[in-house]
């Protein structure tokens, strides 16, 4: 019994320092500090939230860019024992489990390298990231869609690189990282310029 009192105490104690006091220390400095971070960087436009800076959307028309492929998955509505395709399901996010010997993975990637255009492809425009939900794409990635966007918005594809380039990121501290593209920012921006 005299071991038992000070064993709980502990256990009580650092139960509220560790599960309590220092989380909602860290939400305090960050909503006071990095409010949009620590408020899921939501994208308003007209007042209305359309998405997260850190969540990719499916974007599939052709006057918008495309994001990275998606992996994500979600239960069949017809046979709940099936698992079909969600892209960018973020209720389910996670990489396929698709291995380099998994023949549905390597035609996939044959089928998307070959409508991506000439060689080299970006590896972005081809593979899946592995969260299935990643919001931006290479700036590689981003240059080869530009003729295409230009062409179903009937802007000239100057403008629609010019677009590109207000909306390429560089690399944090101009060396940590690689030049990104967030593909929800770009499409907004478009739409803004129509």
């Amino acid at each position: 019994m005299s071991l038992l009192r000070p064993a709980v105490t502990v256990v009580a104690g650092f139960t509220l320092l560790l599960g309590l006091a220092v989380p909602m220390a860290m939400t305090g400095l960050a909503t006071t500090f990095l409010p949009n971070a620590a408020g899921g960087s939501l994208i308003e436009r007209d007042g209305r939230v359309v998405g997260s800076a850190l969540i990719g959307q499916n974007f599939t028309g052709e006057r918008y860019f495309h994001g990275r492929p998606s992996a994500t998955t979600a239960s069949d509505p017809q046979d709940g024992g099936r698992i079909v395709d969600s892209p960018y399901n973020a209720a389910s996010s996670a990489a396929s489990q698709r291995g380099p010997s998994s023949q549905v993975l390597v035609d996939g990637v044959r089928e998307r390298i070959a409508t991506a255009g000439p060689a080299p492809v970006p590896a972005d425009a081809v593979m899946a990231s592995g969260s299935g939900l990643d919001p931006d794409i290479s700036p590689e990635n981003a240059a080869r869609q530009v003729g295409r966007v230009a062409q179903a918005r009937g802007m000239p594809e100057e403008r629609v690189r010019a677009i590109l380039r207000e909306n390429t990121a560089a690399p944090i501290l101009g060396f940590l990282g690689v030049p990104r593209v967030n593909v929800l920012r770009l499409n907004l921006a478009l739409d803004a310029a129509s």
